[in-house]
Order: structure tokens, then C-alpha cells, then sequence
């Protein structure tokens, strides 16, 4: 497990034991996506992992752009891989034009904001330079101001990807699990080079080798603001 050392990295794990520990009640976990598929190809298999080795977890999951059959994928998927307990919204923002709907697209995160108090976000980075996922990530972080924030990676066509600064370290079996999930649920996907075993498993790899993950492979998120203390 990663742990602070000289290049400042350091384990989400650890930082979920701490959460527990404190809170004295289940996770809350808020996760985030612009799209159907996001949430699982950026925190998949932490998520997963979250909803299973922690007792009972709340786990909230919001999308902001889909059709009805996107949706129907979404929710399949959710249930697979995070359980039938993981809390699903949809919502039918244009894709591609989140800019131009931002107004509409706060006041979906003030409602949140209002019903939601969690432990720890899963979100779009700000640098993603898609610009559904850069309004999700912007409007977390104007939104959510006292929150533990951990910001998804997501291969695409610009080439965003940046160095991140935390890592949860993925067992075979779970990014199996993930790959599988995401192969098997979203066949809308599959006609994009991108969306591919080999895109997600050599992302995981990379990730893998740059926190020394005992499997070889890991999620990564960049952590902009971390809150901690001795008490």
C-alpha cells in the first residue's frame, strides 16, 4: 500500500479507514459522471471495492447526460459492479453542450448539495479538457467546498491525462471485474477505438508501476485538497 513518502503519494485506502474511523457510521460516497460510463472507466474498481470491504456504504451516483438506452446500460452496470444498494440519478443534459447549460446543470448541484453531506466525491478532473467533464469537475468544486474531492482520470482523444497524486492500488480480479463490466454493459461503446480491454487494462498498468501496486495495476485521481489533523 502506498503510503506519504517522498513524492507525496499516498493510498486511498488508508484514507477510507480514516473516514470510517471518524464518521462512526457507513461511507457516504458521491460519484460523479458527465456521461454513462464515466464513473465506472474513472473509479470503477475503487468504487467497487469501497462498496464491498467497508460495511454497508451509501453510495450516491449521479450522471448528467444520457438517452434511454444509455441509461438502461448505466443502471445495469451499476448494479453489477457496485451493488443493488448504490443510489442511481439520470439526467438528459445535452451531450456536448454543458457549457451552455451550466446554469441548469447547478442547480442539479445545489439540489444535491441540499440532500447529501459525503464523505468522499468522485469527480471529473478540471483539466479534462472535454468540456462535459470539465463543467462536472467545475461545478463540484463550487459546490462542494468542505469535501474530500478525488478527481477521475479518463483516456480520450486530447490527451489529458496528467500526473496524478493518488492511487488505489486494484487486486486482478477487481480490474477483471471492471473491464468485464464495462465491456458487457455498455455494447453502445464498443464501436469507439477507445473504449477497449486494452485502453483500460494498460491505464491500470501504468498507474500500477507508479505506486508499486502489489498486482501490478491501480486507479489514479488527483487529490487538490486533503484536510487532516491529529485528532
Amino acid at each position: 500500500m502506498p503510503t506519504v513518502g517522498d513524492r507525496g503519494v499516498f493510498g486511498i485506502e488508508s484514507v477510507l479507514t480514516s473516514l470510517l474511523r471518524t464518521a462512526g457510521r457507513p461511507l457516504r460516497v458521491l460519484a460523479l459522471g458527465a456521461h454513462c460510463d464515466d464513473v465506472e472507466i474513472g473509479c470503477g474498481g475503487t468504487l467497487a471495492s469501497a462498496a464491498r470491504l467497508t460495511p454497508r456504504p451509501e453510495i450516491s451516483i449521479v450522471l448528467f447526460s444520457s438517452d434511454d438506452t444509455r441509461e438502461r446500460e448505466a443502471r445495469a452496470s451499476t448494479k453489477r459492479l457496485f451493488g443493488a444498494d448504490a443510489a442511481v440519478t439520470v439526467h438528459r443534459f445535452r451531450n456536448g453542450y454543458f457549457p451552455h447549460e451550466s446554469d441548469q446543470i447547478k442547480d442539479r448541484f445545489e439540489e444535491l448539495k441540499a440532500m447529501l453531506s459525503p464523505d468522499l466525491i468522485f469527480t471529473h478532473a478540471l483539466h479534462d479538457r472535454h468540456q462535459d467533464h470539465r463543467v462536472v469537475g467545475e461545478l463540484t468544486w463550487n459546490t462542494f467546498r468542505n469535501h474530500l474531492i478525488l478527481e477521475m482520470e479518463i483516456a480520450k482523444y486530447e490527451g489529458d491525462l496528467g500526473q496524478p497524486n493518488t492511487f488505489f492500488p486494484l487486486e486482478r480480479a477487481m480490474l477483471d471485474e471492471k473491464v468485464q463490466t464495462l465491456l458487457g454493459c455498455y455494447p453502445t461503446q464498443r464501436s469507439k477505438t477507445w473504449f477497449s480491454e486494452e485502453t483500460f487494462r494498460a491505464l491500470a498498468r501504468l498507474r500500477g508501476i507508479e505506486c508499486n501496486s502489489p498486482s501490478g495495476y491501480a486507479e489514479a485521481f488527483h487529490c487538490r485538497k486533503l484536510i487532516t489533523s491529529f485528532q
